[in-house]
């Protein structure tokens, strides 16, 4: 059996080695084996000191008053427990425990001390608390007081806001009965109040899980719910942000981790947060609900019930959302806005609602799943179809319609279900105008891809031909011809599988472009020619002529820019095909005639494709003014913007980014702002391409200017993403580039880096063979060791990083040799430790050094002699060594030369390595030679 003495002194010797986890175990262990209370507190006073420095102050607390418990004047108890206590923020109780100290040891000036600051700081506390109260109260006063100035309210309601976001102002708008009296400015029905309310609320709930649970009960959800459901933009997307907020909080996302803080009370979320996903479901078929709620409903219901991170197996919150819910989403997607009975929409209800089944059936993990969402879809569809009643057939179709532009997939199936395409092919030939609508923008969705648009080309194109040439109205025109457009471009870009005649396509895009240049038009009729844009430009005569159409072009980037979003896929995708940004797979030469001689078909790539094309038509892009229009796409907080559309936006940016010229323009319309949270979310192909393309403008542009503010900071994960051996070496040189430029601007910037464990990957490719990758890696070396903790690196013991620097010194690329030379200057004139860990690295190193003093570069020559000085600085023996070597007659040589304005620095380091050794004594001045 162990003996308690003995543990006791175990536990102190991993205490004294820093070991605190294991003076803990000891600690615990003694505890348990004896029952002699003299030792049993010494025992709980020790693993105090040990939880103080842990930084578990409740817990050192707890310990401290257990051993204050068995010895009252057990004053190094009585200590720890006040500096628990003080960390804790009970600034009070950690003041009466200093204060027994003081009184058991009056003369201990430590005690002194610490009475006198917890003193000061209480009487700070104490005021500030006063003063907050006071405020929140007189702001209250003034927002409540009808006859109150407007500018005063106004100013009130902001510094409101700004209170509600700070932790200690949230707690006492809390506290001080807060929240009911933000229900009162919520209920004073003025749209600014109400916002100020709601976002002082969203304020207070962040982070907190448990004031955010207090205020969703305090609240209702019935009442938020019906905040979120009034036809108000800003109104709704600010209940919708503070739902949101509620959600994040109850569900444990975004809480930061507090060291000080004692453990919340553990809370049983799921009730609520199940409680939230009905109300938000039932707010999709309600009526009362405007278009901006349902849209806020659905948009909560995408961001929240899907997982984020497919590894996690649970999908438990998506299978009951398809069990309880999947019915009124099918509902929402079916609704067609000309008919009588639909409910409030916006243009981009539909939309949403798709995008929200499309994840919801990619969130499913098996193929029961999926039949059982496939069997809800067809029962529903069923039960809409009735040969009776026309309009109940329609929404049928529109669900389908709908489906197929979520999981289409799934629409496919559903189309194949018995009676839909004789449906569709019925609607065509009615005499609705509304029928004719629904029909043919299904057979749009129907033929997204080329095997499965076969049916639809054999069966769609005559029926589109015959609507387009048979009807009067503009509407059904356009949506005819976007069907044929898209039937036209399922050859895809390959020149040989044009499915219409010579001259067709042209025709088509030319009445796509005169439509969309035509504002008497309504929007949404519009939108549809840029989606037969987005196909038709597939073709590199029709992107060609659609870039020398200014208006055009314009008139796309305005409807880009309006309140509809979902055109943003289209305009994305017209850019996409208009800068040939998209995939290209390269033809193995032995391949294509192993295919012609098999008399395969062989992808033929336009004439108009080739770079010098493409380079023209991004010029035109950017003279029309396509940056504002995509910073304006990149801001919309929709579900609409998935991660698919990302992609896209972030394939045009790097497109329009190669040329360096015209980095300067997009940088000024704010495209460099617009990148990064394209670089930050979104599919892991977009992420590396908006991260490329912020790579090239970082690397040329003032960071300043191009991400002005804190903006700057949130550049540097993308492209250390970049430095990856899975990228290519023109992203890794450029990731680089752009890095050593941030390193040059603030030690934050460099503390940045760090932080995002670039130093490795940079280390790695000062190793690479590749001569532009290794200059690049130790240019941004050479900025880096102006950081202290890079310093401290390169002096620890057991690592060649000084021995590659050295060495990088002897290198034949004048480039790599300046950039290592600087890097050794830097770091030798930094710690006198490494001026004598220089000589020991390498045998070679007098003889690089000599080399760099004699370097024909007079920049290279200089850093090479400011190397001589910091070594002749440090130390007398080093001095010793480099005046018995051929270094004296370099400096000699170099110091002598008559005064010239090029190169006087050089002349003037070599000269102050002279004096040095004169002031050792190891050389004299000539007159007493």
């Amino acid at each position: 059996m162990e003996d308690p003495a003995q543990l006791k002194e175990e536990g102190n010797k991993y205490f004294q080695a820093d070991d605190y986890e294991n003076a803990i175990n000891s600690y615990t262990k003694a505890m348990k084996l004896t029952k002699d209370k003299s030792l049993q507190a010494v025992l709980y006073r020790n693993r105090a000191a040990c939880f103080l420095k842990k930084e578990s102050y409740a817990q050192a607390a707890s310990d401290a008053s257990r051993a204050i418990d068995l010895n009252a004047s057990d004053i190094k108890a009585l200590y720890r427990r006040s500096q628990a206590l003080e960390r804790l923020g009970k600034l009070d109780q950690a003041f009466k425990d200093v204060q027994r100290c003081a009184t058991i040891e009056p003369r201990n000036k430590n005690f002194q001390e610490t009475l006198r600051r917890l003193g000061t700081n209480i009487q700070e506390k104490l005021r500030i608390q006063f003063s907050t109260d006071a405020r929140v109260q007189n702001m209250f006063e003034i927002l409540l007081d009808g006859n109150s100035e407007k500018e005063t309210r106004e100013k009130a309601a902001n510094n409101l806001i700004v209170l509600g976001r700070e932790e200690a102002g949230a707690e006492r708008i809390f506290q001080n009965n807060g929240v009911k009296l933000l229900l009162q400015l919520i209920e004073t029905k003025n749209a600014e109040m109400i916002l100020a309310a709601v976002r002082t609320l969203s304020g207070m709930c962040t982070g907190h899980k448990a004031r955010a649970t207090a205020i969703l009960h305090l609240l209702g959800m019935d009442k938020i719910c019906m905040w979120m459901a009034v036809d108000n933009e800003e109104i709704s997307m600010a209940v919708c942000n503070l739902l949101q907020v509620i959600t994040e909080s109850l569900s444990g996302e975004g809480e930061k981790e507090q060291h000080g803080k004692e453990a919340a009370l553990v809370l049983d979320t799921k009730k609520d947060l199940k409680m939230i996903t009905m109300h938000l479901l039932d707010m999709l078929i309600s009526k009362k609900v405007s278009g901006q709620g349902r849209d806020q409903a659905l948009n909560l219901l995408s961001k929240n019930i899907p997982r984020k991170d497919l590894r996690n197996p649970d999908n438990s919150r998506t299978i009951f959302v398809i069990d309880s819910g999947l019915k009124k989403i099918l509902k929402v997607v079916g609704q067609v806005p000309e008919l009588p009975n639909c409910l409030p929409l916006t243009e981009n209800t539909r939309m949403i609602a798709s995008i929200l089944l499309n994840k919801l059936y990619d969130d499913l993990r098996c193929d029961p799943e999926r039949d059982n969402f496939r069997e809800i879809c067809e029962e529903h569809i069923k039960s809409k179809v009735d040969p009776q009643d026309m309009d109940k057939t329609l929404q049928a179709v529109q669900t389908v319609s709908g489906i197929m532009q979520g999981p289409f997939d799934l629409g496919n199936q559903l189309l194949g279900m018995t009676g839909v395409m004789e449906m569709m092919v019925a609607l065509c030939g009615s005499e609705r105008e509304v029928d004719q609508l629904v029909a043919v923008e299904a057979l749009i969705h129907a033929s997204t891809k080329l095997s499965r648009a076969t049916f639809i080309i054999t069966n769609g194109v005559t029926l589109l031909k015959e609507v387009y040439k048979k009807t009067k109205n503009e509407k059904i025109k356009i949506r005819a011809l976007v069907g044929l457009c898209k039937l036209g471009s399922a050859g895809g870009t390959d020149y040989g599988l044009r499915q219409f005649a010579e001259g067709s396509t042209e025709k088509l895009a030319k009445q796509c472009r005169k439509w969309l240049c035509n504002t008497s038009i309504d929007i949404r009729t519009r939108k549809w020619a840029v989606e037969g844009l987005a196909y038709l430009t597939l073709d590199a005569d029709v992107k060609d002529d659609f870039v020398e159409d200014k208006p055009a072009l314009q008139a796309m980037f305005e409807l880009a820019k309006t309140s509809d979003k979902t055109i943003l896929y289209s305009v994305a995708s017209t850019l996409v095909n208009c800068t040939n940004s998209y995939d290209v797979k390269e033809l193995v030469p032995e391949l294509v005639q192993l295919a012609q001689f098999s008399k395969q078909h062989v992808p033929e790539e336009h004439p108009k494709d080739k770079k010098d094309f493409v380079l023209k038509r991004v010029k035109k892009l950017l003279k029309a003014g396509v940056i504002s229009a995509l910073a304006c796409m990149v801001k919309a907080d929709s579900a609409i913007l998935t991660d698919q559309t990302k992609e896209l936006l972030a394939r045009v940016f790097l497109a329009l980014c190669e040329d360096s010229k015209d980095r300067g323009t997009i940088v000024a319309q704010g495209g460099g702002k617009a990148l990064i949270p394209l670089a930050l979310e979104g599919t892991d192909v977009g992420k590396v391409k908006a991260s490329h393309a912020l790579a090239k403008i970082a690397a040329i542009s003032n960071p300043d200017i191009a991400f002005p503010g804190e903006r700057v900071y949130e550049v540097v994960r993308p492209l250390v993403s970049l430095l990856n051996t899975e990228r290519d070496g023109l992203q890794n040189y450029e990731a680089l580039l752009s890095l050593t430029n941030l390193s040059g601007r603030s030690d934050k910037l460099r503390l940045k880096i760090i932080q995002e464990k670039a130093l490795p990957d940079i280390e790695n490719y000062m190793f690479e063979n590749h001569d532009q990758l290794r200059q690049a890696a130790t240019e941004c070396m050479c900025n880096l060791v102006v950081n202290k903790e890079v310093q401290e690196r390169f002096v620890a013991d057991g690592n060649d990083r000084l021995k590659l620097i050295v060495l990088l010194c002897g290198e034949d690329d004048v480039k790599v040799q300046n950039a290592a030379a600087g890097a050794l200057a830097m770091l030798t004139a930094a710690h006198k430790k490494l001026c004598h860990k220089m000589t020991q690295v390498t045998t070679q190193w007098l003889e690089i050094l000599q080399r760099l003093c004699l370097h024909e570069k007079l920049e290279v020559q200089h850093r090479g002699l400011v190397v001589a000085y910091n070594l002749l600085n440090a130390d007398h023996e080093l001095a010793k060594k480099l005046v018995g070597s051929e270094m004296l007659e370099i400096l000699t040589v170099v110091g002598k030369q008559a005064d010239d304005s090029k190169k006087q620095h050089v002349i003037n380091v070599a000269r102050e390595c002279l004096v040095k050794c004169m002031d050792y004594g190891l050389i004299k001045p000539l007159s007493q030679a």
